[in-house]
C-alpha cells in the first residue's frame, strides 16, 4: 500500500517538477542597451540633407565645367519622379574622365530644382543613371551629382 502511494505521488509530481525545472531554464535574449554604440552620431543631423563641399563634388563628377549660361527648360511634376531638365549654351570643362569634347548646347536632368544664379555657376554632373525613356527622347547623357549644391565660380576668384 505505501508503494502504491508512492507511485501516484510520483506520477502527480514528476511532470509538475519537470515542468518547473523546463520553465525556469527558458532564456529570451534581450539587446543589452549598455553595448550599444552609434558609430555616426557626430555625422548625423536629423532633418538636414548633407550638402558636399566643392572639393567632394570636383572629386565625385566626372564632368565639371563653369558656365554662365544655364537655363531651366522643362520639368515634369505629377506622376512618377519629379525632374527638371536644364540647357548650357556653352561653358568652361574644367574636368572629365570620359569625354574629351563636350558639344554644347546640351541637356541634363536634376532630381531638384537648381538654384541658379546670375553669374558663372559650376555645373556638377555625373553619367545618366535611369530614366532611359527621357534620355533617348531628349538625348541626354548626364545628370547632376545629388548632394552637390550650386557654387559660383566667382568666390573662388
Amino acid at each position: 500500500m505505501k508503494i502504491n502511494v508512492i507511485k501516484k505521488s510520483l506520477s502527480f509530481f514528476l511532470p509538475v517538477l519537470l515542468l518547473i525545472v523546463l520553465s525556469g531554464c527558458e532564456k529570451k535574449y534581450k539587446e543589452p542597451d549598455h553595448y550599444a554604440v552609434d558609430l555616426f552620431k557626430d555625422e548625423r543631423q536629423e532633418g538636414k540633407a548633407y550638402i558636399m563641399n566643392k572639393e567632394e563634388c570636383f572629386d565625385d563628377s566626372e564632368l565639371v565645367i563653369a558656365s554662365s549660361s544655364v537655363k531651366l527648360t522643362d520639368s515634369s511634376k505629377g506622376r512618377g519622379k519629379t525632374f527638371f531638365l536644364y540647357k548650357v549654351r556653352d561653358g568652361k570643362m574644367l574636368k572629365t574622365i570620359r569625354d574629351s569634347v563636350v558639344d554644347y548646347p546640351f541637356t541634363f536632368l536634376s532630381d531638384q530644382r537648381l538654384k541658379l544664379k546670375n553669374d558663372s555657376i559650376y555645373l556638377y554632373l555625373k553619367k545618366l543613371e535611369g530614366y532611359r525613356f527621357i534620355a533617348a527622347e531628349r538625348n541626354l547623357k548626364y545628370q547632376w551629382l545629388k548632394a552637390a549644391p550650386v557654387y559660383s565660380v566667382k568666390k573662388d576668384k
